[in-house]
C-alpha cells in the first residue's frame, strides 16, 4: 500500500464569521496525480494556503509525511518538500530567468552556504526540463505568458519538492499551451512528485488527475475518478446553478 504523504483531517479555517473551509478531511498518496476543483468561492485557494502555510487554520491537522506541519511557517514546510505555483506569475521581473531560479535554490536547498555549488548548473538542468534552457539570461519581463507559466513552475521545482502543488497553471493559455504545461506536470509526476492540480480548464484537470475532489462553499462534495466527478448532480449543481 502506498503511504499518504499528506493528510488533511477536519481543517477549518474562518475569515471574521465567515466560514472558507469546513472540516476538510482527505488523503493524497505519494505519488498521485490529484485534481482540485470547485467554483469560485469554493475554499480551493483557502485549502491549499493553508497547507503551505500563507494561512493557519483555527481546527484540524495538516500532515505531511506523518509529521504535523500545521503550525509550521511557510519557508518550513518548503524546505520539507511542499512547493506551490501561484495562478498569477510574479518572477523577480529584472532578473533574467535563470537568475529568478538561483534565488530559490540558494535560499531553500543551499540555506546561504553556497560552498562547492553550481546553482547555475542546477538552475540550467531545472529550466531544460521546462523547454526554456535557450532563456535563461533573458529577462523574466520579455516572456511570453505561456513561458511565464513555466518559469513559474521552475521557480517551484528550484525548492526540490516532493508535493508540488500547481495553481491554474494553464490559466488564459491557448490549447496548444495547456498541452505543452500538461506535459510538463506529467514528466515531473513520472519523475516522483506528487502534484495537486488545481484548476478551472474541466478538460485539462479530468486528463491529469487519477482522483478528484470537488469543494464547494467550504466542504467536499465529491470525491472520486474524473468521469464520476463531472457525472455527479451536486458537481454540477455547484457549477452551473442547476
Amino acid at each position: 500500500m502506498v503511504p499518504d504523504i499528506l493528510k488533511i483531517e477536519g481543517v477549518t479555517k474562518q475569515f471574521g464569521g465567515f466560514t472558507a473551509l469546513n472540516e476538510v478531511s482527505l488523503s493524497i498518496p505519494q505519488g498521485e496525480r490529484f485534481g482540485l476543483i470547485g467554483p469560485n468561492g469554493s475554499g480551493k485557494t483557502t485549502l491549499i494556503n493553508c497547507v503551505s502555510g500563507a494561512l493557519r487554520n483555527e481546527a484540524g491537522r495538516i500532515l505531511f509525511d506523518g509529521e504535523d506541519v500545521s503550525r509550521l511557517p511557510a519557508y518550513q514546510r518548503t524546505r520539507r518538500g511542499i512547493a506551490r505555483s501561484f495562478q498569477i506569475p510574479r518572477p523577480f521581473a529584472s532578473m533574467s530567468v535563470v537568475e529568478n531560479l538561483v534565488v530559490p535554490l540558494e535560499y531553500v536547498v543551499h540555506r546561504g552556504s553556497l560552498r562547492g555549488a553550481d546553482t547555475r548548473g542546477e538552475a540550467l538542468a531545472i529550466l531544460r526540463g521546462m523547454g526554456l534552457a535557450a532563456k535563461a539570461d533573458t529577462p523574466a519581463n520579455q516572456l511570453s505568458q505561456v513561458e511565464l507559466r513555466k518559469l513559474e513552475l521552475a521557480r517551484a521545482m528550484a525548492a526540490r519538492p516532493r508535493l508540488l502543488i500547481s495553481d491554474e497553471a494553464m490559466a488564459g493559455l491557448a490549447p496548444n499551451e495547456v498541452d505543452e504545461v500538461l506535459a510538463i506536470l506529467f514528466d515531473l509526476n513520472r519523475a516522483g512528485i506528487t502534484i495537486i492540480m488545481i484548476e478551472h480548464i474541466m478538460h485539462a484537470v479530468m486528463r491529469f488527475s487519477q482522483r478528484m475532489v470537488c469543494l464547494d462553499a467550504g466542504r467536499i462534495i465529491c470525491e472520486g475518478a474524473p468521469d464520476a466527478i463531472v457525472a455527479n448532480p451536486e458537481v454540477q449543481r455547484a457549477y452551473l446553478g442547476a
